[in-house]
C-alpha cells in the first residue's frame, strides 16, 4: 500500500492550477472543483486499465480504493459519494489518516505546520467521526514509528 500511497491525489491532474495553488481558503464553487479530484483520479486509473488491457489486477483495485475513497468519512460527511463506515474501502480509510498527518506536518508557503503531538491530538478528536476508529488506534500505536520516519524525511 505505501507505494501506492503517492497515487491517491492523482486527479489533482485535472484541478485548474489556480485552485490547486491558492494560498488561502477555497471559495465554496472552488471547493466543489477540488472535491472533484477522488472521481477524475479514479476515472485515470480506470482509463490506463482499459487502454492496456488489464483487469482484475489487485494492485489496481487498491489504487482504486484509495483515489477513490481518501476522503470518505467515518461518519458518512466526507465525498465523492458519502460512505460511512466499513462501506469504505480499508486502502481509502488508511489513506485518510495518512493524507490528514502530512498535510499537518508538511511545510507550506501559506500554512505553519503543526507539531506530531499535536497532529496525533487531531487525529485522535476524529476518531469514529473522520476516521475509523481501528485505524486510528493503529495509527497512536505506531505514532512514534510514524513521527521517526516523517522527522527523516523533512529533514
Amino acid at each position: 500500500m505505501s507505494s501506492l500511497a503517492p497515487l491517491h491525489d492523482i486527479g489533482k491532474v485535472g484541478i485548474p492550477d489556480h485552485i490547486l495553488n491558492k494560498p488561502g481558503p477555497l471559495t465554496p464553487d472552488e471547493m466543489v472543483e477540488m472535491k472533484k479530484h477522488p472521481v477524475l483520479g479514479y476515472e485515470v486509473i480506470l482509463k490506463a486499465e482499459q487502454q492496456v488491457g488489464v483487469y482484475d489486477d489487485a494492485t489496481l483495485a487498491m489504487a482504486k480504493d484509495i483515489v477513490y475513497t481518501h476522503h470518505e468519512r467515518w461518519d458518512g460527511t466526507g465525498y465523492p459519494r458519502g460512505l460511512s463506515g466499513e462501506v469504505i474501502p480499508i486502502p481509502g480509510r488508511i489513506m485518510a489518516i495518512v493524507d490528514v498527518y502530512d498535510a499537518a506536518v508538511a511545510r507550506t508557503l501559506y500554512r505553519r505546520t503543526m507539531s506530531h503531538e499535536d497532529t496525533v491530538k487531531f487525529i485522535l478528536a476524529g476518531k469514529g467521526a473522520h476516521f475509523d476508529p481501528a485505524v486510528v488506534d493503529a495509527f497512536v500505536s505506531a505514532s512514534a514509528v510514524i513521527e521517526h520516519v516523517s522527522h527523516e524525511e523533512n529533514h
